[in-house]
């Protein structure tokens, strides 16, 4: 298994933070060499379903995911999202928070637990993943940021 946890400041208030990061086809921006598409006719809630493809030239995977938790921030209550992930490369959970803060500004904290398959991995490997994952999920939080930022 490979966990790791990043986490990023933004200038806008939570409520905007949250409708951004749960437009999953946002990620897209964010995220070097990947595409979503949604897989239900809705994408807020349990149940919303989205594929992310992430593809260099010819190589490439699907990586779908489902929503099973759904606790948008509510004045200074955080919200929460828990994500399953089921691909046939990438198996586990992505979960993220955002914090509201004082002065109309909140915190990301987006984790992920998964495997890669199949589950041969050893620590050595799962260390690898998580740091790579922690790399590309902070610089694409940092993108999400900046573009929230600028809105606001």
């Amino acid at each position: 298994m490979a966990l790791f946890t990043v986490s990023v400041e933004v200038r806008a208030p939570a409520t905007e933070v949250w409708a951004a990061l749960v437009d999953w086809r946002n990620h897209a921006r964010w995220a070097p060499l990947t595409t979503v598409r949604l897989t239900t006719a809705r994408m807020d809630g349990p149940g919303a379903g989205f594929v992310a493809r992430s593809r260099l030239g010819p190589i490439g995977f699907d990586d779908p995911m489902t929503v099973v938790r759904w606790e948008p921030p509510d004045g200074e209550r955080p919200g929460r999202c828990d994500i399953d992930k089921h691909g046939r490369v990438i198996r586990g959970r992505a979960w993220f928070s955002v914090l509201p803060l004082e002065a109309g500004r909140c915190r990301v904290d987006w984790s992920e637990d998964v495997t890669v398959v199949p589950h041969r991995l050893d620590r050595v490997s799962g260390a690898l993943v998580a740091a790579v994952g922690r790399a590309g999920f902070g610089q694409a939080l940092r993108k999400m940021a900046r573009e929230v930022e600028r809105r606001s």
